[in-house]
């Protein structure tokens, strides 16, 4: 099989600090693998406690020196609106940079493209039309809310969508005046420099942007802990949340954490069959299964079990599962060989777990790379691991119910409440199901479509807080109560004389 390697692949990866491209200062570099071959393609700087230092200095004195907080909020919005623009206008590039680094199926990298350039229209948009609350007791006194962004904010995401995922957090902390520090997952670094070219070209103020690379347990750890970050935004695994969480606790850190995901997808009998199918199959292999909102759990009605068992089966075992570039592929390869060791290593587990229906190894033809066939595990009982722990890869456990109140207590049955997913004509239990599921977000015949406006988060182990819409506005300001008294301020008098 040919494997299609982008043009003008940079020969390093960069930090970026000050508006400058840098090396670590002491000169520590990573490895990054392309998922097709598994071979270093790019060496990367692997920032260390000094590197981000620097980059937190940078932003603090961008934050309280530069012009950034201080711009009216149509002219932070202007420049939102361009890099909206240039993201658009390079979103086939920006596509092929990302399957290669990350093994996403190209259409599918396209799309993240053009949903990373969105993200940046939509709160250009929110923060022109934002309001703020007044309350008034008539003749007394006035009360208003004054918003302001916090500082430095601190972004930690993760290697499954890489750009749009940093559009997710880079829009709406750079709209509300916020200056940040970004930290990209080291398996998929590659796209991440983009970002400081095109916020260069949009106007965007020197120090507003940086960039360290790095590790985790490195770069991550001691931004996490620094003192002159006052906000954590990360995407991950729910394990690393809770260590954020604790190395955050000293400094009392804002902290929007979205974790993993186990969602089940409930599908009753009455439900259309044809769409149900549609949208369960895409929620988990979608993405070559690495996504925190995949419908992993599948529960189904006992009447239609066998039939939908059967015909899920067939369509896994349809899926195309080739190189990441070639626009007919629907499955790629998984980001990096440790990740595959570990889907491999379940798919192993779910043998002994539940009846293969589907997929179970490597597919035919493709003896090298990441791969990993479209995994169907029928019969799963609640206790089983692959019921339980978030496989993050596309392996799928379907599990038969007999009423609503199994369905539910199936539904509940994990540590995680991200997403659930509902199939169901009948409108009274499609309501009451959707408000009794653990769950942060709910979608009612129809697989994951998101509206910018709602918040997104999880309950339970998926995580802290919210974004989307006004949560983000939230999240990425301190709302100060101004109170003003109208008439005479009556104080009790204390000290004086009787």
């Amino acid at each position: 099989m040919t494997h299609h390697v982008p043009a003008g692949l940079p020969d390093r990866i960069r930090h970026f600090i000050d508006g400058e491209f840098v090396d670590s200062v002491g000169g520590e570099t990573f490895d990054v693998l392309d998922p097709v071959t598994n071979e270093t393609y790019v060496r990367a700087a692997a920032g260390q406690q000094a590197d981000v230092d620097l980059a937190v200095a940078a932003a603090r004195r961008a934050f309280v020196d530069g012009p950034w907080p201080r711009m009216l909020p149509r002219q932070r919005s202007r420049v939102l609106h361009r890099i909206a623009d240039l993201v658009e206008a390079s979103d086939q590039r920006l596509a092929e940079l990302e399957t290669f680094d990350t093994g996403l199926p190209i259409t599918q990298a396209l799309g993240q493209a053009q949903r990373a350039a969105e993200n940046f229209r939509f709160f250009a948009d929110l923060i022109v039309a934002q309001r703020d609350d007044t309350y008034k007791v008539p003749g007394r006194q006035v009360n208003y809310v004054n918003r302001k962004p916090i500082g430095v904010a601190g972004l930690i995401t993760p290697w499954n969508t890489p750009f749009m995922l940093e559009s997710w957090k880079l829009a709406p902390a750079l709209a509300t005046g916020n200056t940040v520090v970004l930290k990209p997952a080291e398996f998929t670094p590659l796209s991440a420099s983009l970002w400081a070219s095109i916020f260069e070209e949009a106007g965007v103020p020197q120090g507003v942007f940086n960039l360290v690379n790095g590790l985790g347990e490195e770069a991550g750890d001691a931004l996490v802990k620094h003192p002159d970050v006052p906000l954590i935004s990360f995407t991950g695994e729910s394990r690393t949340g809770q260590l954020i969480f604790a190395n955050a606790a000293p400094f009392l850190k804002g902290l929007s954490m979205e974790l993993g995901g186990k969602s089940p997808a409930v599908v009753f009998a009455d439900a259309d069959l044809d769409a149900a199918l549609d949208a369960t199959v895409f929620g988990v292999f979608s993405l070559n299964g690495e996504r925190c909102t995949a419908g992993s759990r599948i529960l189904v009605e006992r009447p239609i079990y066998d039939d939908f068992v059967a015909r899920y089966a067939e369509r896994a075992k349809n899926i195309v599962v080739g190189d990441p570039h070639d626009a007919a592929t629907e499955v790629g390869a998984l980001v990096h060989p440790e990740h595959y060791e570990k889907v491999m290593s379940y798919v192993e587990i779910g043998k002994d777990e539940g009846r293969l229906v589907a997929g179970g190894g490597r597919p035919e033809g493709l003896p090298t790379g990441n791969y990993v066939a479209p995994t169907v595990f029928a019969d799963v009982a609640p206790d089983a691991r692959i019921f339980q722990e978030e496989i993050f890869g596309p392996v799928v456990a379907i599990t038969p119910f007999d009423s609503d109140e199994e369905a539910l207590a199936l539904a509940n049955d994990t540590k995680y409440g991200l997403a659930a997913y509902i199939w169901t004509n009948d409108l009274k239990r499609a309501h009451t199901f959707s408000q009794s599921v653990e769950a942060g977000m709910v979608w009612l015949n129809s697989n994951n479509v998101r509206d910018l406006r709602t918040p997104f988060g999880g309950v339970k182990a998926s995580g802290l807080g919210h974004e989307g819409g006004y949560r983000s506005i939230d999240f990425y300001t301190d709302q100060q109560a101004v109170h003003i008294t109208l008439d005479q301020a009556h104080s009790p008098r204390f000290g004086v004389a009787r």
